[in-house]
């Protein structure tokens, strides 16, 4: 399979990479459920370069009304980047002559994205302390991106979100009392439009962040990026489901809420709603739920059935326990 694309990647690196003579070491990577992502070289006199193409694969990717787009995603991508938001370099955005599909061609950047080893592993004992705090300045620079500047996104609020994630819900036909137990909470509780509108990234957490042992080093996945309120973002990262185990460190499992919330004050200069960001909590809480489910069915139904859809749908039932945590907590 890796020689089948490495004879197309060729032809395109050579079309817009002076002097690059072909590429080599193409190797499919087994993360990201939605999209298709391989590793590289581009082969050059003056030194290799390492590169990672992610495109959209066969089937499924991400729900079309949720999904910002590729094209849209590496302009993303090229905006943080200039503006000092740790992303990788986006270096082409594939045309129909590249017969390669649709996506683009990032820089490679080293690091570790598997959540166990960066909560875990000695190498980035030192970064850790300091990461929760770095992860909101971060979220405070995607959240400082200028408007003018970005590409035509979707724009949400919380009483569209929860219409969309009760449509899909009902649709998967698989009742589930706590996801109807938070349904009615949210829609009780919802805080209404946000007077401050940014551009939300909608997946920032674990797996779409390359650390190293002097901390985050690119932010990815840039897919589920639109206009609405930056505490989602906040709200997000805090989901039990991104903690892997380390239950007691809200900030992805690295630290508290209050390190979180100071690194984004101190970069923003705008004050964290905490209110709000709880409940973005609660609904990321279920719509990784929902999502779930939908890696379930998609898996059922096909045409992708990927053990990792399987795997990924089971998880389901964790979010069950994290909403009636976060709804009904134990005095």
């Amino acid at each position: 399979m890796a020689a089948a694309i490495e004879e197309p990647l060729a032809r395109c690196v050579r079309a817009w990479c002076p002097g690059a003579t072909g590429v080599g070491n193409a190797a499919r990577l087994s993360g990201g459920a939605s999209q298709e992502t391989w590793s590289f070289d581009i082969l050059h006199p003056d030194g290799d370069l390492g590169a990672i193409l992610r495109r959209a694969p066969a089937g499924y990717g991400a729900a079309p009304s949720r999904a910002a787009g590729l094209a849209a995603e590496a302009t993303l991508m090229r905006l943080a980047h200039d503006a000092g938001v740790p992303s990788p370099r986006v270096l082409h955005v594939l045309e129909p002559g590249d017969a390669l599909g649709t996506g683009f061609i990032m820089a490679r950047v080293e690091g570790e994205t598997i959540p166990r080893k960066i909560l875990r592993d000695e190498q980035f004992a030192a970064a850790r302390p300091m990461l929760a705090r770095q992860l909101g300045g971060i979220l405070a620079g995607i959240h400082g991106l200028p408007l003018t500047q970005l590409p035509a996104l979707r724009s949400m609020t919380a009483a569209a979100e929860i219409a969309e994630l009760r449509r899909d819900y009902h649709n998967f036909n698989w009742p589930r009392p706590v996801f109807e137990l938070a349904l009615h909470w949210l829609a009780d509780h919802d805080p209404g439009e946000s007077a401050r509108q940014t551009l939300v990234h909608g997946d920032f957490r674990h797996g779409n962040l390359i650390i190293g042992p002097d901390g985050v080093r690119a932010v990815l996945d840039w897919e589920l990026a639109h206009l609405g309120d930056p505490m989602e973002d906040l709200g997000w990262v805090c989901v039990n489901s991104w903690r892997f185990g380390e239950i007691d460190k809200p900030a992805g499992g690295l630290g508290s809420r209050e390190e979180l919330f100071a690194g984004y004050e101190a970069a923003q200069g705008e004050r964290v709603d905490v209110e709000r960001v709880m409940f973005w909590e609660v609904m990321g809480t279920l719509r990784w739920g929902v999502m779930c489910c939908g890696m379930m069915q998609r898996f059922r139904d096909g045409p992708d059935h990927s053990v990792e859809r399987a795997m990924i749908g089971r998880r389901s039932s964790e979010t069950e326990i994290d909403l009636l945590r976060l709804l009904a907590p134990r005095a």
